[in-house]
């Protein structure tokens, strides 16, 4: 995938519950060329990576969210620019992802570190989404030293799939969507697009 390309998947990748028109991923792009832009949301379409529908003279993309392709591909575009910020201590995460104990989960950052707008003093918030099986106070137990006396010191918050979906699709305002709205994602953004999609499919409008 092409840097210009990954760019435009990108934008449907931070909101995938959001549907664009050619014209607002041209903004948010901030590409020059209408027609490059207009021929990769066709290239995606094409690929069942992306959606579109006709609404009135206009015509709606949006991430093919029930294709496991479309998820895979959002879940690397989002791994690749989760990896390449600037502000994000990459030491500190690995030393932390060593020692998870879960045998798969999707790794996340939120908060200030996810927004680039964090100070000396700030945590470092950290969202692991594991599966169903997974025994979740043995991650806290495990993480919870090195949590408390890394610099900056890591705030862990640990959900099951169910839970987070549970949380995206509550009323009121909860971490789990914050974290949808507000995030990096490190590690598993396949899956997190799965849990995602789910979510939207009953009802999850961001």
């Amino acid at each position: 995938m092409l840097k210009k390309e990954y760019e435009i998947l990108y934008a449907f990748a931070e909101s995938p519950w959001k549907r664009y028109t050619e014209r607002e991923i041209k903004e948010l792009t901030r590409k020059k060329s209408e027609s490059y832009v207009y021929t990769t949301l066709k290239k995606f379409v094409k690929q069942g990576i992306l959606g579109e529908q006709k609404a009135g003279n206009v015509t709606l993309y949006s991430l093919n969210i029930n294709s496991d392709k479309a998820c895979a591909y959002a879940g690397f575009c989002a791994e690749y620019v989760a990896w390449n910020k600037k502000n994000i201590p990459y030491g500190d995460i690995e030393k932390i992802g060593a020692k998870i104990s879960a045998g798969f989960y999707t790794f996340i950052i939120t908060g200030s570190y996810a927004k680039g707008s964090q100070k000396k003093e700030s945590d470092l918030d950290i969202v692991l989404i594991t599966e169903d099986c997974t025994d979740t106070r043995k991650i806290y137990a495990d993480l919870r030293y090195m949590c408390e006396m890394n610099i900056p010191r890591v705030h862990l918050y640990v959900f099951k799939k169910s839970e987070f979906k549970e949380m995206l699709l509550d009323k009121k305002a909860n971490y789990g969507k914050e974290t949808a709205r507000n995030n990096l994602l490190l590690f598993g953004g396949g899956s997190y697009y799965k849990t995602i999609a789910e979510a939207i499919k009953n009802g999850f409008t961001g």
